[in-house]
């Protein structure tokens, strides 16, 4: 049975996460140890305690969800389950990158801690905002999208599944799409509590300034292939996993189509690594048929085994 990990991105943090594992495991112990010494400052402790505020700033959040993704990965490993596929959702695809041996996790961790800084940088608080638009209608998006500019930027930034788009730019014309998406039938427009609009053009500064820390780190080719965010296709080649990680910056994410192209492929089994189980609510809602597992949690091996 072909089986794919999934890792998951921002907005599955949470204060206490990977706790078990470091306390259950010393091969996840060890990886919160090699995240501390590589950031030079305690991302274990602030993945195990929180404050809930620190864990949020995207600085901390995003190098903070990759440690718990690859110390979940590794005892995964360690008991055998390995996987044919793996994807991950935005900042997830570092972790996916560093699971198919393509990345050094350590290089990993200070990547993402910069893109954090990077993207915070690049649109000032309050500017921009971001939206969930639940069960629109089919073939509404872009005319709302077009509408609702009126010379701001407004896009597709998370294409998640049949039920759930999410839209950022702007804050002004982000809230008037949300409006007009109501309009047009959708269920629920519901403004995220994030710090910056995501996956949209104006994340082209934070974009620039991450490809000097791209273009610095050793990407090898992938021992295992990975769907990319930013074209929903199989790669596997170190050059087409910095490409896609450059180019995720500002464009929207294709998990949709990522899903049911690893669907495609013959994937039956399928394992959320890391904190939460986001990405298993959101490979229900694409097929019916799918049903993923997670394993963040000392607890959820024994399921999985």
């Amino acid at each position: 049975m072909k089986k794919a990990f999934l890792f998951p991105g921002q907005g599955s943090q949470f204060a206490g996460m990977g706790k078990s594992l470091a306390e259950s495991y010393p091969s996840a112990k060890a990886v919160f140890e090699q995240a501390d010494d590589a950031l030079g400052f305690s991302i274990s402790r602030l993945c195990f305690e929180g404050p809930e505020e620190d864990l949020k700033r995207t600085e901390n959040t995003q190098p903070a969800l990759v440690t718990v993704s690859i110390a979940a990965y590794t005892v995964l490993k360690e008991n055998g389950l390995t996987p044919d596929y793996v994807a991950g959702h935005s900042l997830g695809e570092y972790s996916a990158l560093v699971a198919a041996g393509s990345l050094d996790f350590a290089d990993a961790l200070r990547i993402v801690r910069k893109r954090g800084q990077y993207m915070q940088a690049a649109v000032p608080q309050g500017v921009g905002a971001m939206a969930a638009l639940l069960k629109l209608p089919d073939g509404n998006l872009d005319a709302i999208l077009s509408e609702a500019a009126q010379g701001e930027v407004v896009t597709a930034a998370n294409l998640n599944s049949p039920d759930q788009i999410v839209i950022a730019g702007h804050t002004a014309a982000v809230l008037r799409a949300m409006d007009l998406a109501k309009a047009a039938g959708a269920k629920r427009a519901i403004q995220l509590p994030v710090s910056a609009p995501f996956h949209c053009p104006l994340m082209k500064p934070a974009q620039q300034q991450l490809a000097a820390d791209l273009d610095t780190a050793t990407f090898v080719d992938l021992a295992v292939p990975l769907v990319n965010n930013w074209q929903a296709r199989l790669i596997h080649s170190g050059a087409d996993a910095r490409q896609g990680l450059f180019e995720q910056v500002p464009n929207p994410v294709r998990w949709l189509e990522s899903i049911r192209l690893l669907v495609s492929e013959g994937v039956e089994q399928w394992i959320e690594v890391g904190a939460g189980a986001v990405l298993c609510g959101l490979l229900k809602n694409i097929d019916g048929n799918q049903k993923g597992a997670k394993f963040g949690e000392a607890a959820d091996l024994a399921a999985l085994l």
